[in-house]
């Protein structure tokens, strides 16, 4: 099969002179800088047109189909959030409910304002002992389409970012007795089903929609994802026709040879590579058990991939933690978190990285103490709150845009209807949505984030938030 690579890497290295864009026509020199100008291209003949493919990039979406276990396959190179996009309002129409895991991605809500939809929320369950969320229970899932069986489609994020797995199988099970789709945020288990030590992909556990950023836990450039579907409860043709939307009309080849690379490389090349991951991987997590103060999370059904470092027990913070391993060890983290840091592994890690963080991790952890109390510190579980929905986030953004809001120190702001979100940024699962009355204890989950000199993003204006005026 001819990789898409192998022929823009020939037609870069023959005579044929471009009189087409992109604007910079190939010419490495001009600019004196070192980006694969030679392979960036457009829609030209013989290299097919993503949003008509019936050449080499149908052949390679059906390849990855194959691949991932999927009936239908298709590139996304504006990232997951285009995919996400396109299966909820694909899935649903103007004015439906949805319901959705509420430490869902922010791109879950944005699809929610941008189709009107009403949102009813299934909340994780949260390991008090870890300071993480859990899974997504099938039977909260029952229990709220019994509630409101009106409800058409179901999205839950799994893996979460913290790697904790829910039961796909299960939920997909509810979702269909109910005629309804379920859609899998899946962006970061592109990695699941190419080894059993990883969990089961939600394509062959019975999801509807599942959608894939092989940027994040395979060999891919940043941005590339891949949108898969299955069974017939969905509309094909919805979903397709907003991938056509909201997709850029100029795909990046170079982002979609990072694809068809990085299938390539699924498709019977990875095995002995994988096996030797999951290796060092052990390895290293056993190496790591003599951590005294540092602690390795890990939930019953987990991807072993994510190392969640705590600082639950220990007289640093989560933040002081990422710091020194940037700092003094050039370790860059994923994300931080209220209470731990997240480092990402994937197949493409290096014995040598995993050696540096091993050593860095066991070294800081021989220079700590237990945590001990601090008098006036505030203490929090970082559980998502329950909040009332008074607005929908449509109506909400509705509001402000006829000037009905008015911003406030977030700390005061108890008791108010946000127009605004509120969440930290990794993972952008939000604390408040706009539309919500903002309870007590959301104020004091953002307090204690602010404590812990994390970032609170979705708000514009620092310190504040924007509210209903007229209420």
């Amino acid at each position: 099969m001819e990789r898409l690579y192998d022929k823009l890497k020939a037609y870069s290295e023959s005579d044929f002179y471009a009189f087409h864009m992109p604007g910079h026509k190939r010419n490495k020199a001009l600019l004196g800088i070192e980006l694969p100008y030679d392979l960036d291209i457009t829609e030209i003949d013989g290299f097919d047109d993503l949003h008509h493919a019936d050449g080499i990039l149908k052949e390679e979406q059906e390849r990855a189909a194959r691949v991932f276990g999927a009936e239908e396959s298709h590139f996304l190179v504006n990232g997951s959030t285009a995919g996400i996009l396109s299966a909820v309002m694909g899935c649903t129409h103007r004015g439906d409910k949805i319901l959705v895991a509420r430490h869902c991605h922010k791109s879950i809500y944005h699809a929610i304002y941008m189709n009107g939809l009403v949102p009813r929320y299934v909340y994780p369950e949260f390991d008090i002992s870890m300071h993480m969320n859990g899974e997504i229970s099938k039977e909260d899932v029952a229990k709220a389409l019994a509630a409101e069986p009106d409800i058409k489609a179901v999205v839950i994020v799994s893996p979460n970012y913290d790697g904790v797995v829910s039961d796909v199988k299960g939920i997909a099970e509810v979702a269909h007795s109910y005629r309804i789709p379920l859609i899998v945020d899946e962006a970061h288990g592109p990695h699941f089903g190419f080894h059993p030590v990883f969990p089961g992909r939600a394509n062959d556990l019975g999801a509807d929609v599942v959608i894939n950023s092989l940027h994040k836990t395979l060999p891919s450039l940043t941005q590339t994802a891949i949108l898969h579907i299955n069974g017939k409860i969905v509309n094909r043709r919805r979903i397709k026709k907003y991938l056509d939307m909201l997709q850029s009309s100029s795909p990046s080849y170079i982002f979609m040879a990072s694809l068809d690379a990085c299938v390539d490389f699924l498709d019977g090349k990875c095995e002995n590579a994988f096996e030797l991951y999951v290796e060092r991987l052990q390895k290293f997590r056993e190496e790591l058990k003599p951590l005294q103060h540092l602690q390795i999370l890990r939930t019953e059904h987990y991807d072993i991939s994510k190392v969640v470092i705590s600082t639950a027990n220990a007289n640093i913070t989560s933040p002081e933690l990422a710091d020194r391993l940037r700092k003094e060890y050039h370790l860059e983290m994923e994300m931080t978190g209220g209470t731990y840091v997240l480092a990402m592994t994937t197949v493409a890690d290096t014995q040598e990285g995993l050696d540096r963080l091993k050593a860095a991790l066991l070294e800081i952890d021989g220079q700590l103490e237990a945590k001990t109390a601090v008098s006036g510190s505030i203490e929090i579980s970082g559980e998502l709150p329950r909040l009332e929905q008074y607005f929908t986030p449509q109506e909400a953004a509705d509001r402000e845009e006829d000037g009905e809001a008015e911003e406030i120190p977030w700390k005061e702001s108890e008791g108010y209807i946000s127009l605004e979100y509120a969440y930290l940024y990794p993972p952008g699962s939000p604390v408040i949505v706009p539309g919500e009355r903002i309870s007590r204890e959301a104020v004091e989950l953002l307090c204690y984030y602010e404590t812990q000199n994390l970032q609170i993003e979705g708000i514009q204006t620092e310190g504040k938030i924007k509210v209903w005026k007229h209420e």
